[in-house]
């Protein structure tokens, strides 16, 4: 295969994928909730930001409990969002742009209005009785097993049609699809193909992990680490998630997805770090991109990073292709975590690193969590499991575009409020200056198509010293030298050989000669230097 011919059947190894979640971007109608066509409208600045790609949040049919997580029509558009004509028109624009579509597929559940559930529970001689997990009372009538729900109570929900239960994973709405039954494998397989056959460029599979559960109904075991966690991290999940018969159902989407050369599928796993390389498959290909969250579990210092970052890149397969994320629509907002001035730090770091980048909307302007206040709570986790502070809507707000009370994003009541106008960053003010973390992140992402070296070149890690995490990228004789302060304070780097500084996280130092082998690194400041060849 020709590198020009590689290229564009790994598009997704070169690409930076920005996710949004569509009714938070940009309402059209004034209804205050984001839709296609509000999307249609920014892709102007899409392109002017130099994404090469953008994963949906779910825009299927849904009564929208969980954020469209609940899907009752895999093959249509939810009319709040649009029409099918709409979306073909949002698709051809962004390919027009240069910009690919990846769609949420999600094949553990439904909503319990789907059709497909609707007449599973209507009988157990229906022709889809075995469509969904269903098991016989516990000998004192109640449910079969200990198994919990992610958002608060029992697993389990008596359906008194068939007088059976039915599990669900998530909310007692959203029954869990029998994995095990091929009709179900083809039912989504033929949803898949629907979308694939109108241009999608991949997925991203939603709790891809939990697909298939214990055949014998097993009890999950305490976990012996649930002191303070919210009550269903109380079970240790072992004959819930991550079966061994998952994997059989994540190459069988795979075998779907290969059928369309030039697709992606990347895909929602658990586990500690050291369990994500078996997502990728051995025989049989499973995720080209199996979801890492590494650098927003660690802690935000030199050494911590450091060792984050080569256990990861341990733990996946030799020719599997390494996955950075720094936010996601129920992932709390790094920014608040770690500060605006490291923001920019983690910004170098996500578009130098060896792999593909994914970050959120609103991780370009530094966006921290949005306080909600209690009356204006949608997330179903914090209703049904409150006080752990895990609530997702902080995270879920609608993008603030410029400094209006609604920032843009509407004309009319925004289905969750935004931040207050004063002072709140926002893509508008950030556009206007030439030195903001928006003008960064666009430059790193232009750095980063002119360099090949930081696309798919290989990796080298150098010793962390003196809070300052430093690594090369090479790509033959080129290497490019990455160097990130942790610190506040400033500190002195030095490396071997003399080099050109390309960009400053600052922005406000020109390229020029760095001809000492050493660099005064500002407090929370990273550079990114070429080395010239030995």
């Amino acid at each position: 295969m020709s590198a020009e011919s590689r290229d564009e059947a790994a598009w997704w190894e070169s690409a930076v994928i920005y996710e949004i979640a569509l009714i938070s971007f940009q309402d059209s109608n004034g209804d205050g909730r984001g839709d296609l066509a509000g999307l249609l409208s920014r892709i102007d600045y899409l392109k002017w930001l130099g994404v090469g790609a953008v994963w949906l949040t779910p825009i299927y049919k849904s009564p929208f409990r969980d954020l469209g997580y609940d899907i009752s029509d895999y093959c249509s558009i939810d009319p709040a969002y649009g029409s099918l004509e709409g979306f073909d028109r949002l698709l051809e624009a962004l390919h027009g742009a240069g910009i690919r579509l990846i769609l949420d597929l999600v094949p553990n559940h439904t909503a319990n209005d789907h059709a497909w559930f609707v007449e599973s529970a209507s009988s157990r001689n229906s022709a889809k009785a075995d469509w969904y997990v269903w098991a016989d009372p516990a000998e004192n009538g109640g449910p079969p097993n200990n198994w919990l729900s992610r958002f608060g109570g029992s697993g389990w929900e008596w359906c008194e049609a068939r007088r059976q239960y039915y599990y669900h994973s998530f909310l007692v709405e959203q029954p869990d699809l029998n994995w095990r039954n091929p009709q179900v494998r083809a039912a989504i397989a033929d949803a898949m193909r629907f979308w694939l056959d109108r241009g999608v460029d991949g997925f991203r599979v939603d709790a891809s992990a939990v697909l298939i559960k214990d055949r014998l109904l097993r009890d999950n075991p305490a976990n012996p680490q649930a002191e303070g966690k919210p009550p269903p991290q109380r079970q240790t999940p072992v004959f819930t998630d991550d079966r061994p018969e998952t994997m059989d159902c994540i190459e069988f989407i795979r075998e779907v997805i290969d059928a369309y050369p030039g697709r992606m599928l990347c895909g929602e796993v658990q586990g500690k770090t050291d369990r994500i390389g078996h997502f990728y498959g051995n025989d049989r290909p499973r995720l080209h991109l199996p979801l890492n969250f590494a650098l927003l579990d660690s802690k935000w210092d030199a050494f911590s990073l450091q060792a984050t970052i080569d256990a990861y890149l341990n733990a996946i397969p030799d020719d599997g292709w390494p996955v950075w994320i720094i936010g996601g629509h129920d992932k709390q907002r790094i920014a608040s975590k770690i500060g605006e001035a490291q923001m920019r730090v983690l910004a170098m770091l996500l578009m130098t690193l060896r792999g593909t980048p994914f970050f959120f909307m609103g991780d370009e302007i530094g966006r921290k969590r949005v306080p909600i206040p209690p009356d204006r709570v949608r997330d179903p986790f914090e209703k049904l499991v409150p006080g752990y502070g895990l609530c997702r809507d902080p995270e879920r707000a609608p993008m603030r575009w410029d400094d209006s009370p609604d920032g843009g994003f509407t004309t009319g009541r925004p289905w969750l409020p935004l931040e207050p106008s004063d002072g709140a960053a926002n893509i508008a003010a950030e556009q206007r200056d030439e030195r903001s973390i928006l003008a960064l992140f666009r430059a790193l992402m232009t750095l980063r198509r002119e360099h090949a070296g930081l696309q798919r070149g290989g990796y080298e890690p150098l010793r962390s010293q003196n809070d300052v995490l430093a690594y090369k990228r090479r790509d033959g004789r080129n290497e490019i030298l990455v160097a990130l302060n942790l610190a506040a304070e400033p500190r002195k780097f030095h490396w071997q050989g003399r080099g050109r500084l390309l960009m400053s996280t600052q922005l406000d130092r020109p390229p020029e000669p760095v001809p000492d082998a050493s660099i005064l690194l500002r407090g929370n400041e990273g550079v990114i230097i070429a080395l010239e060849p030995r």
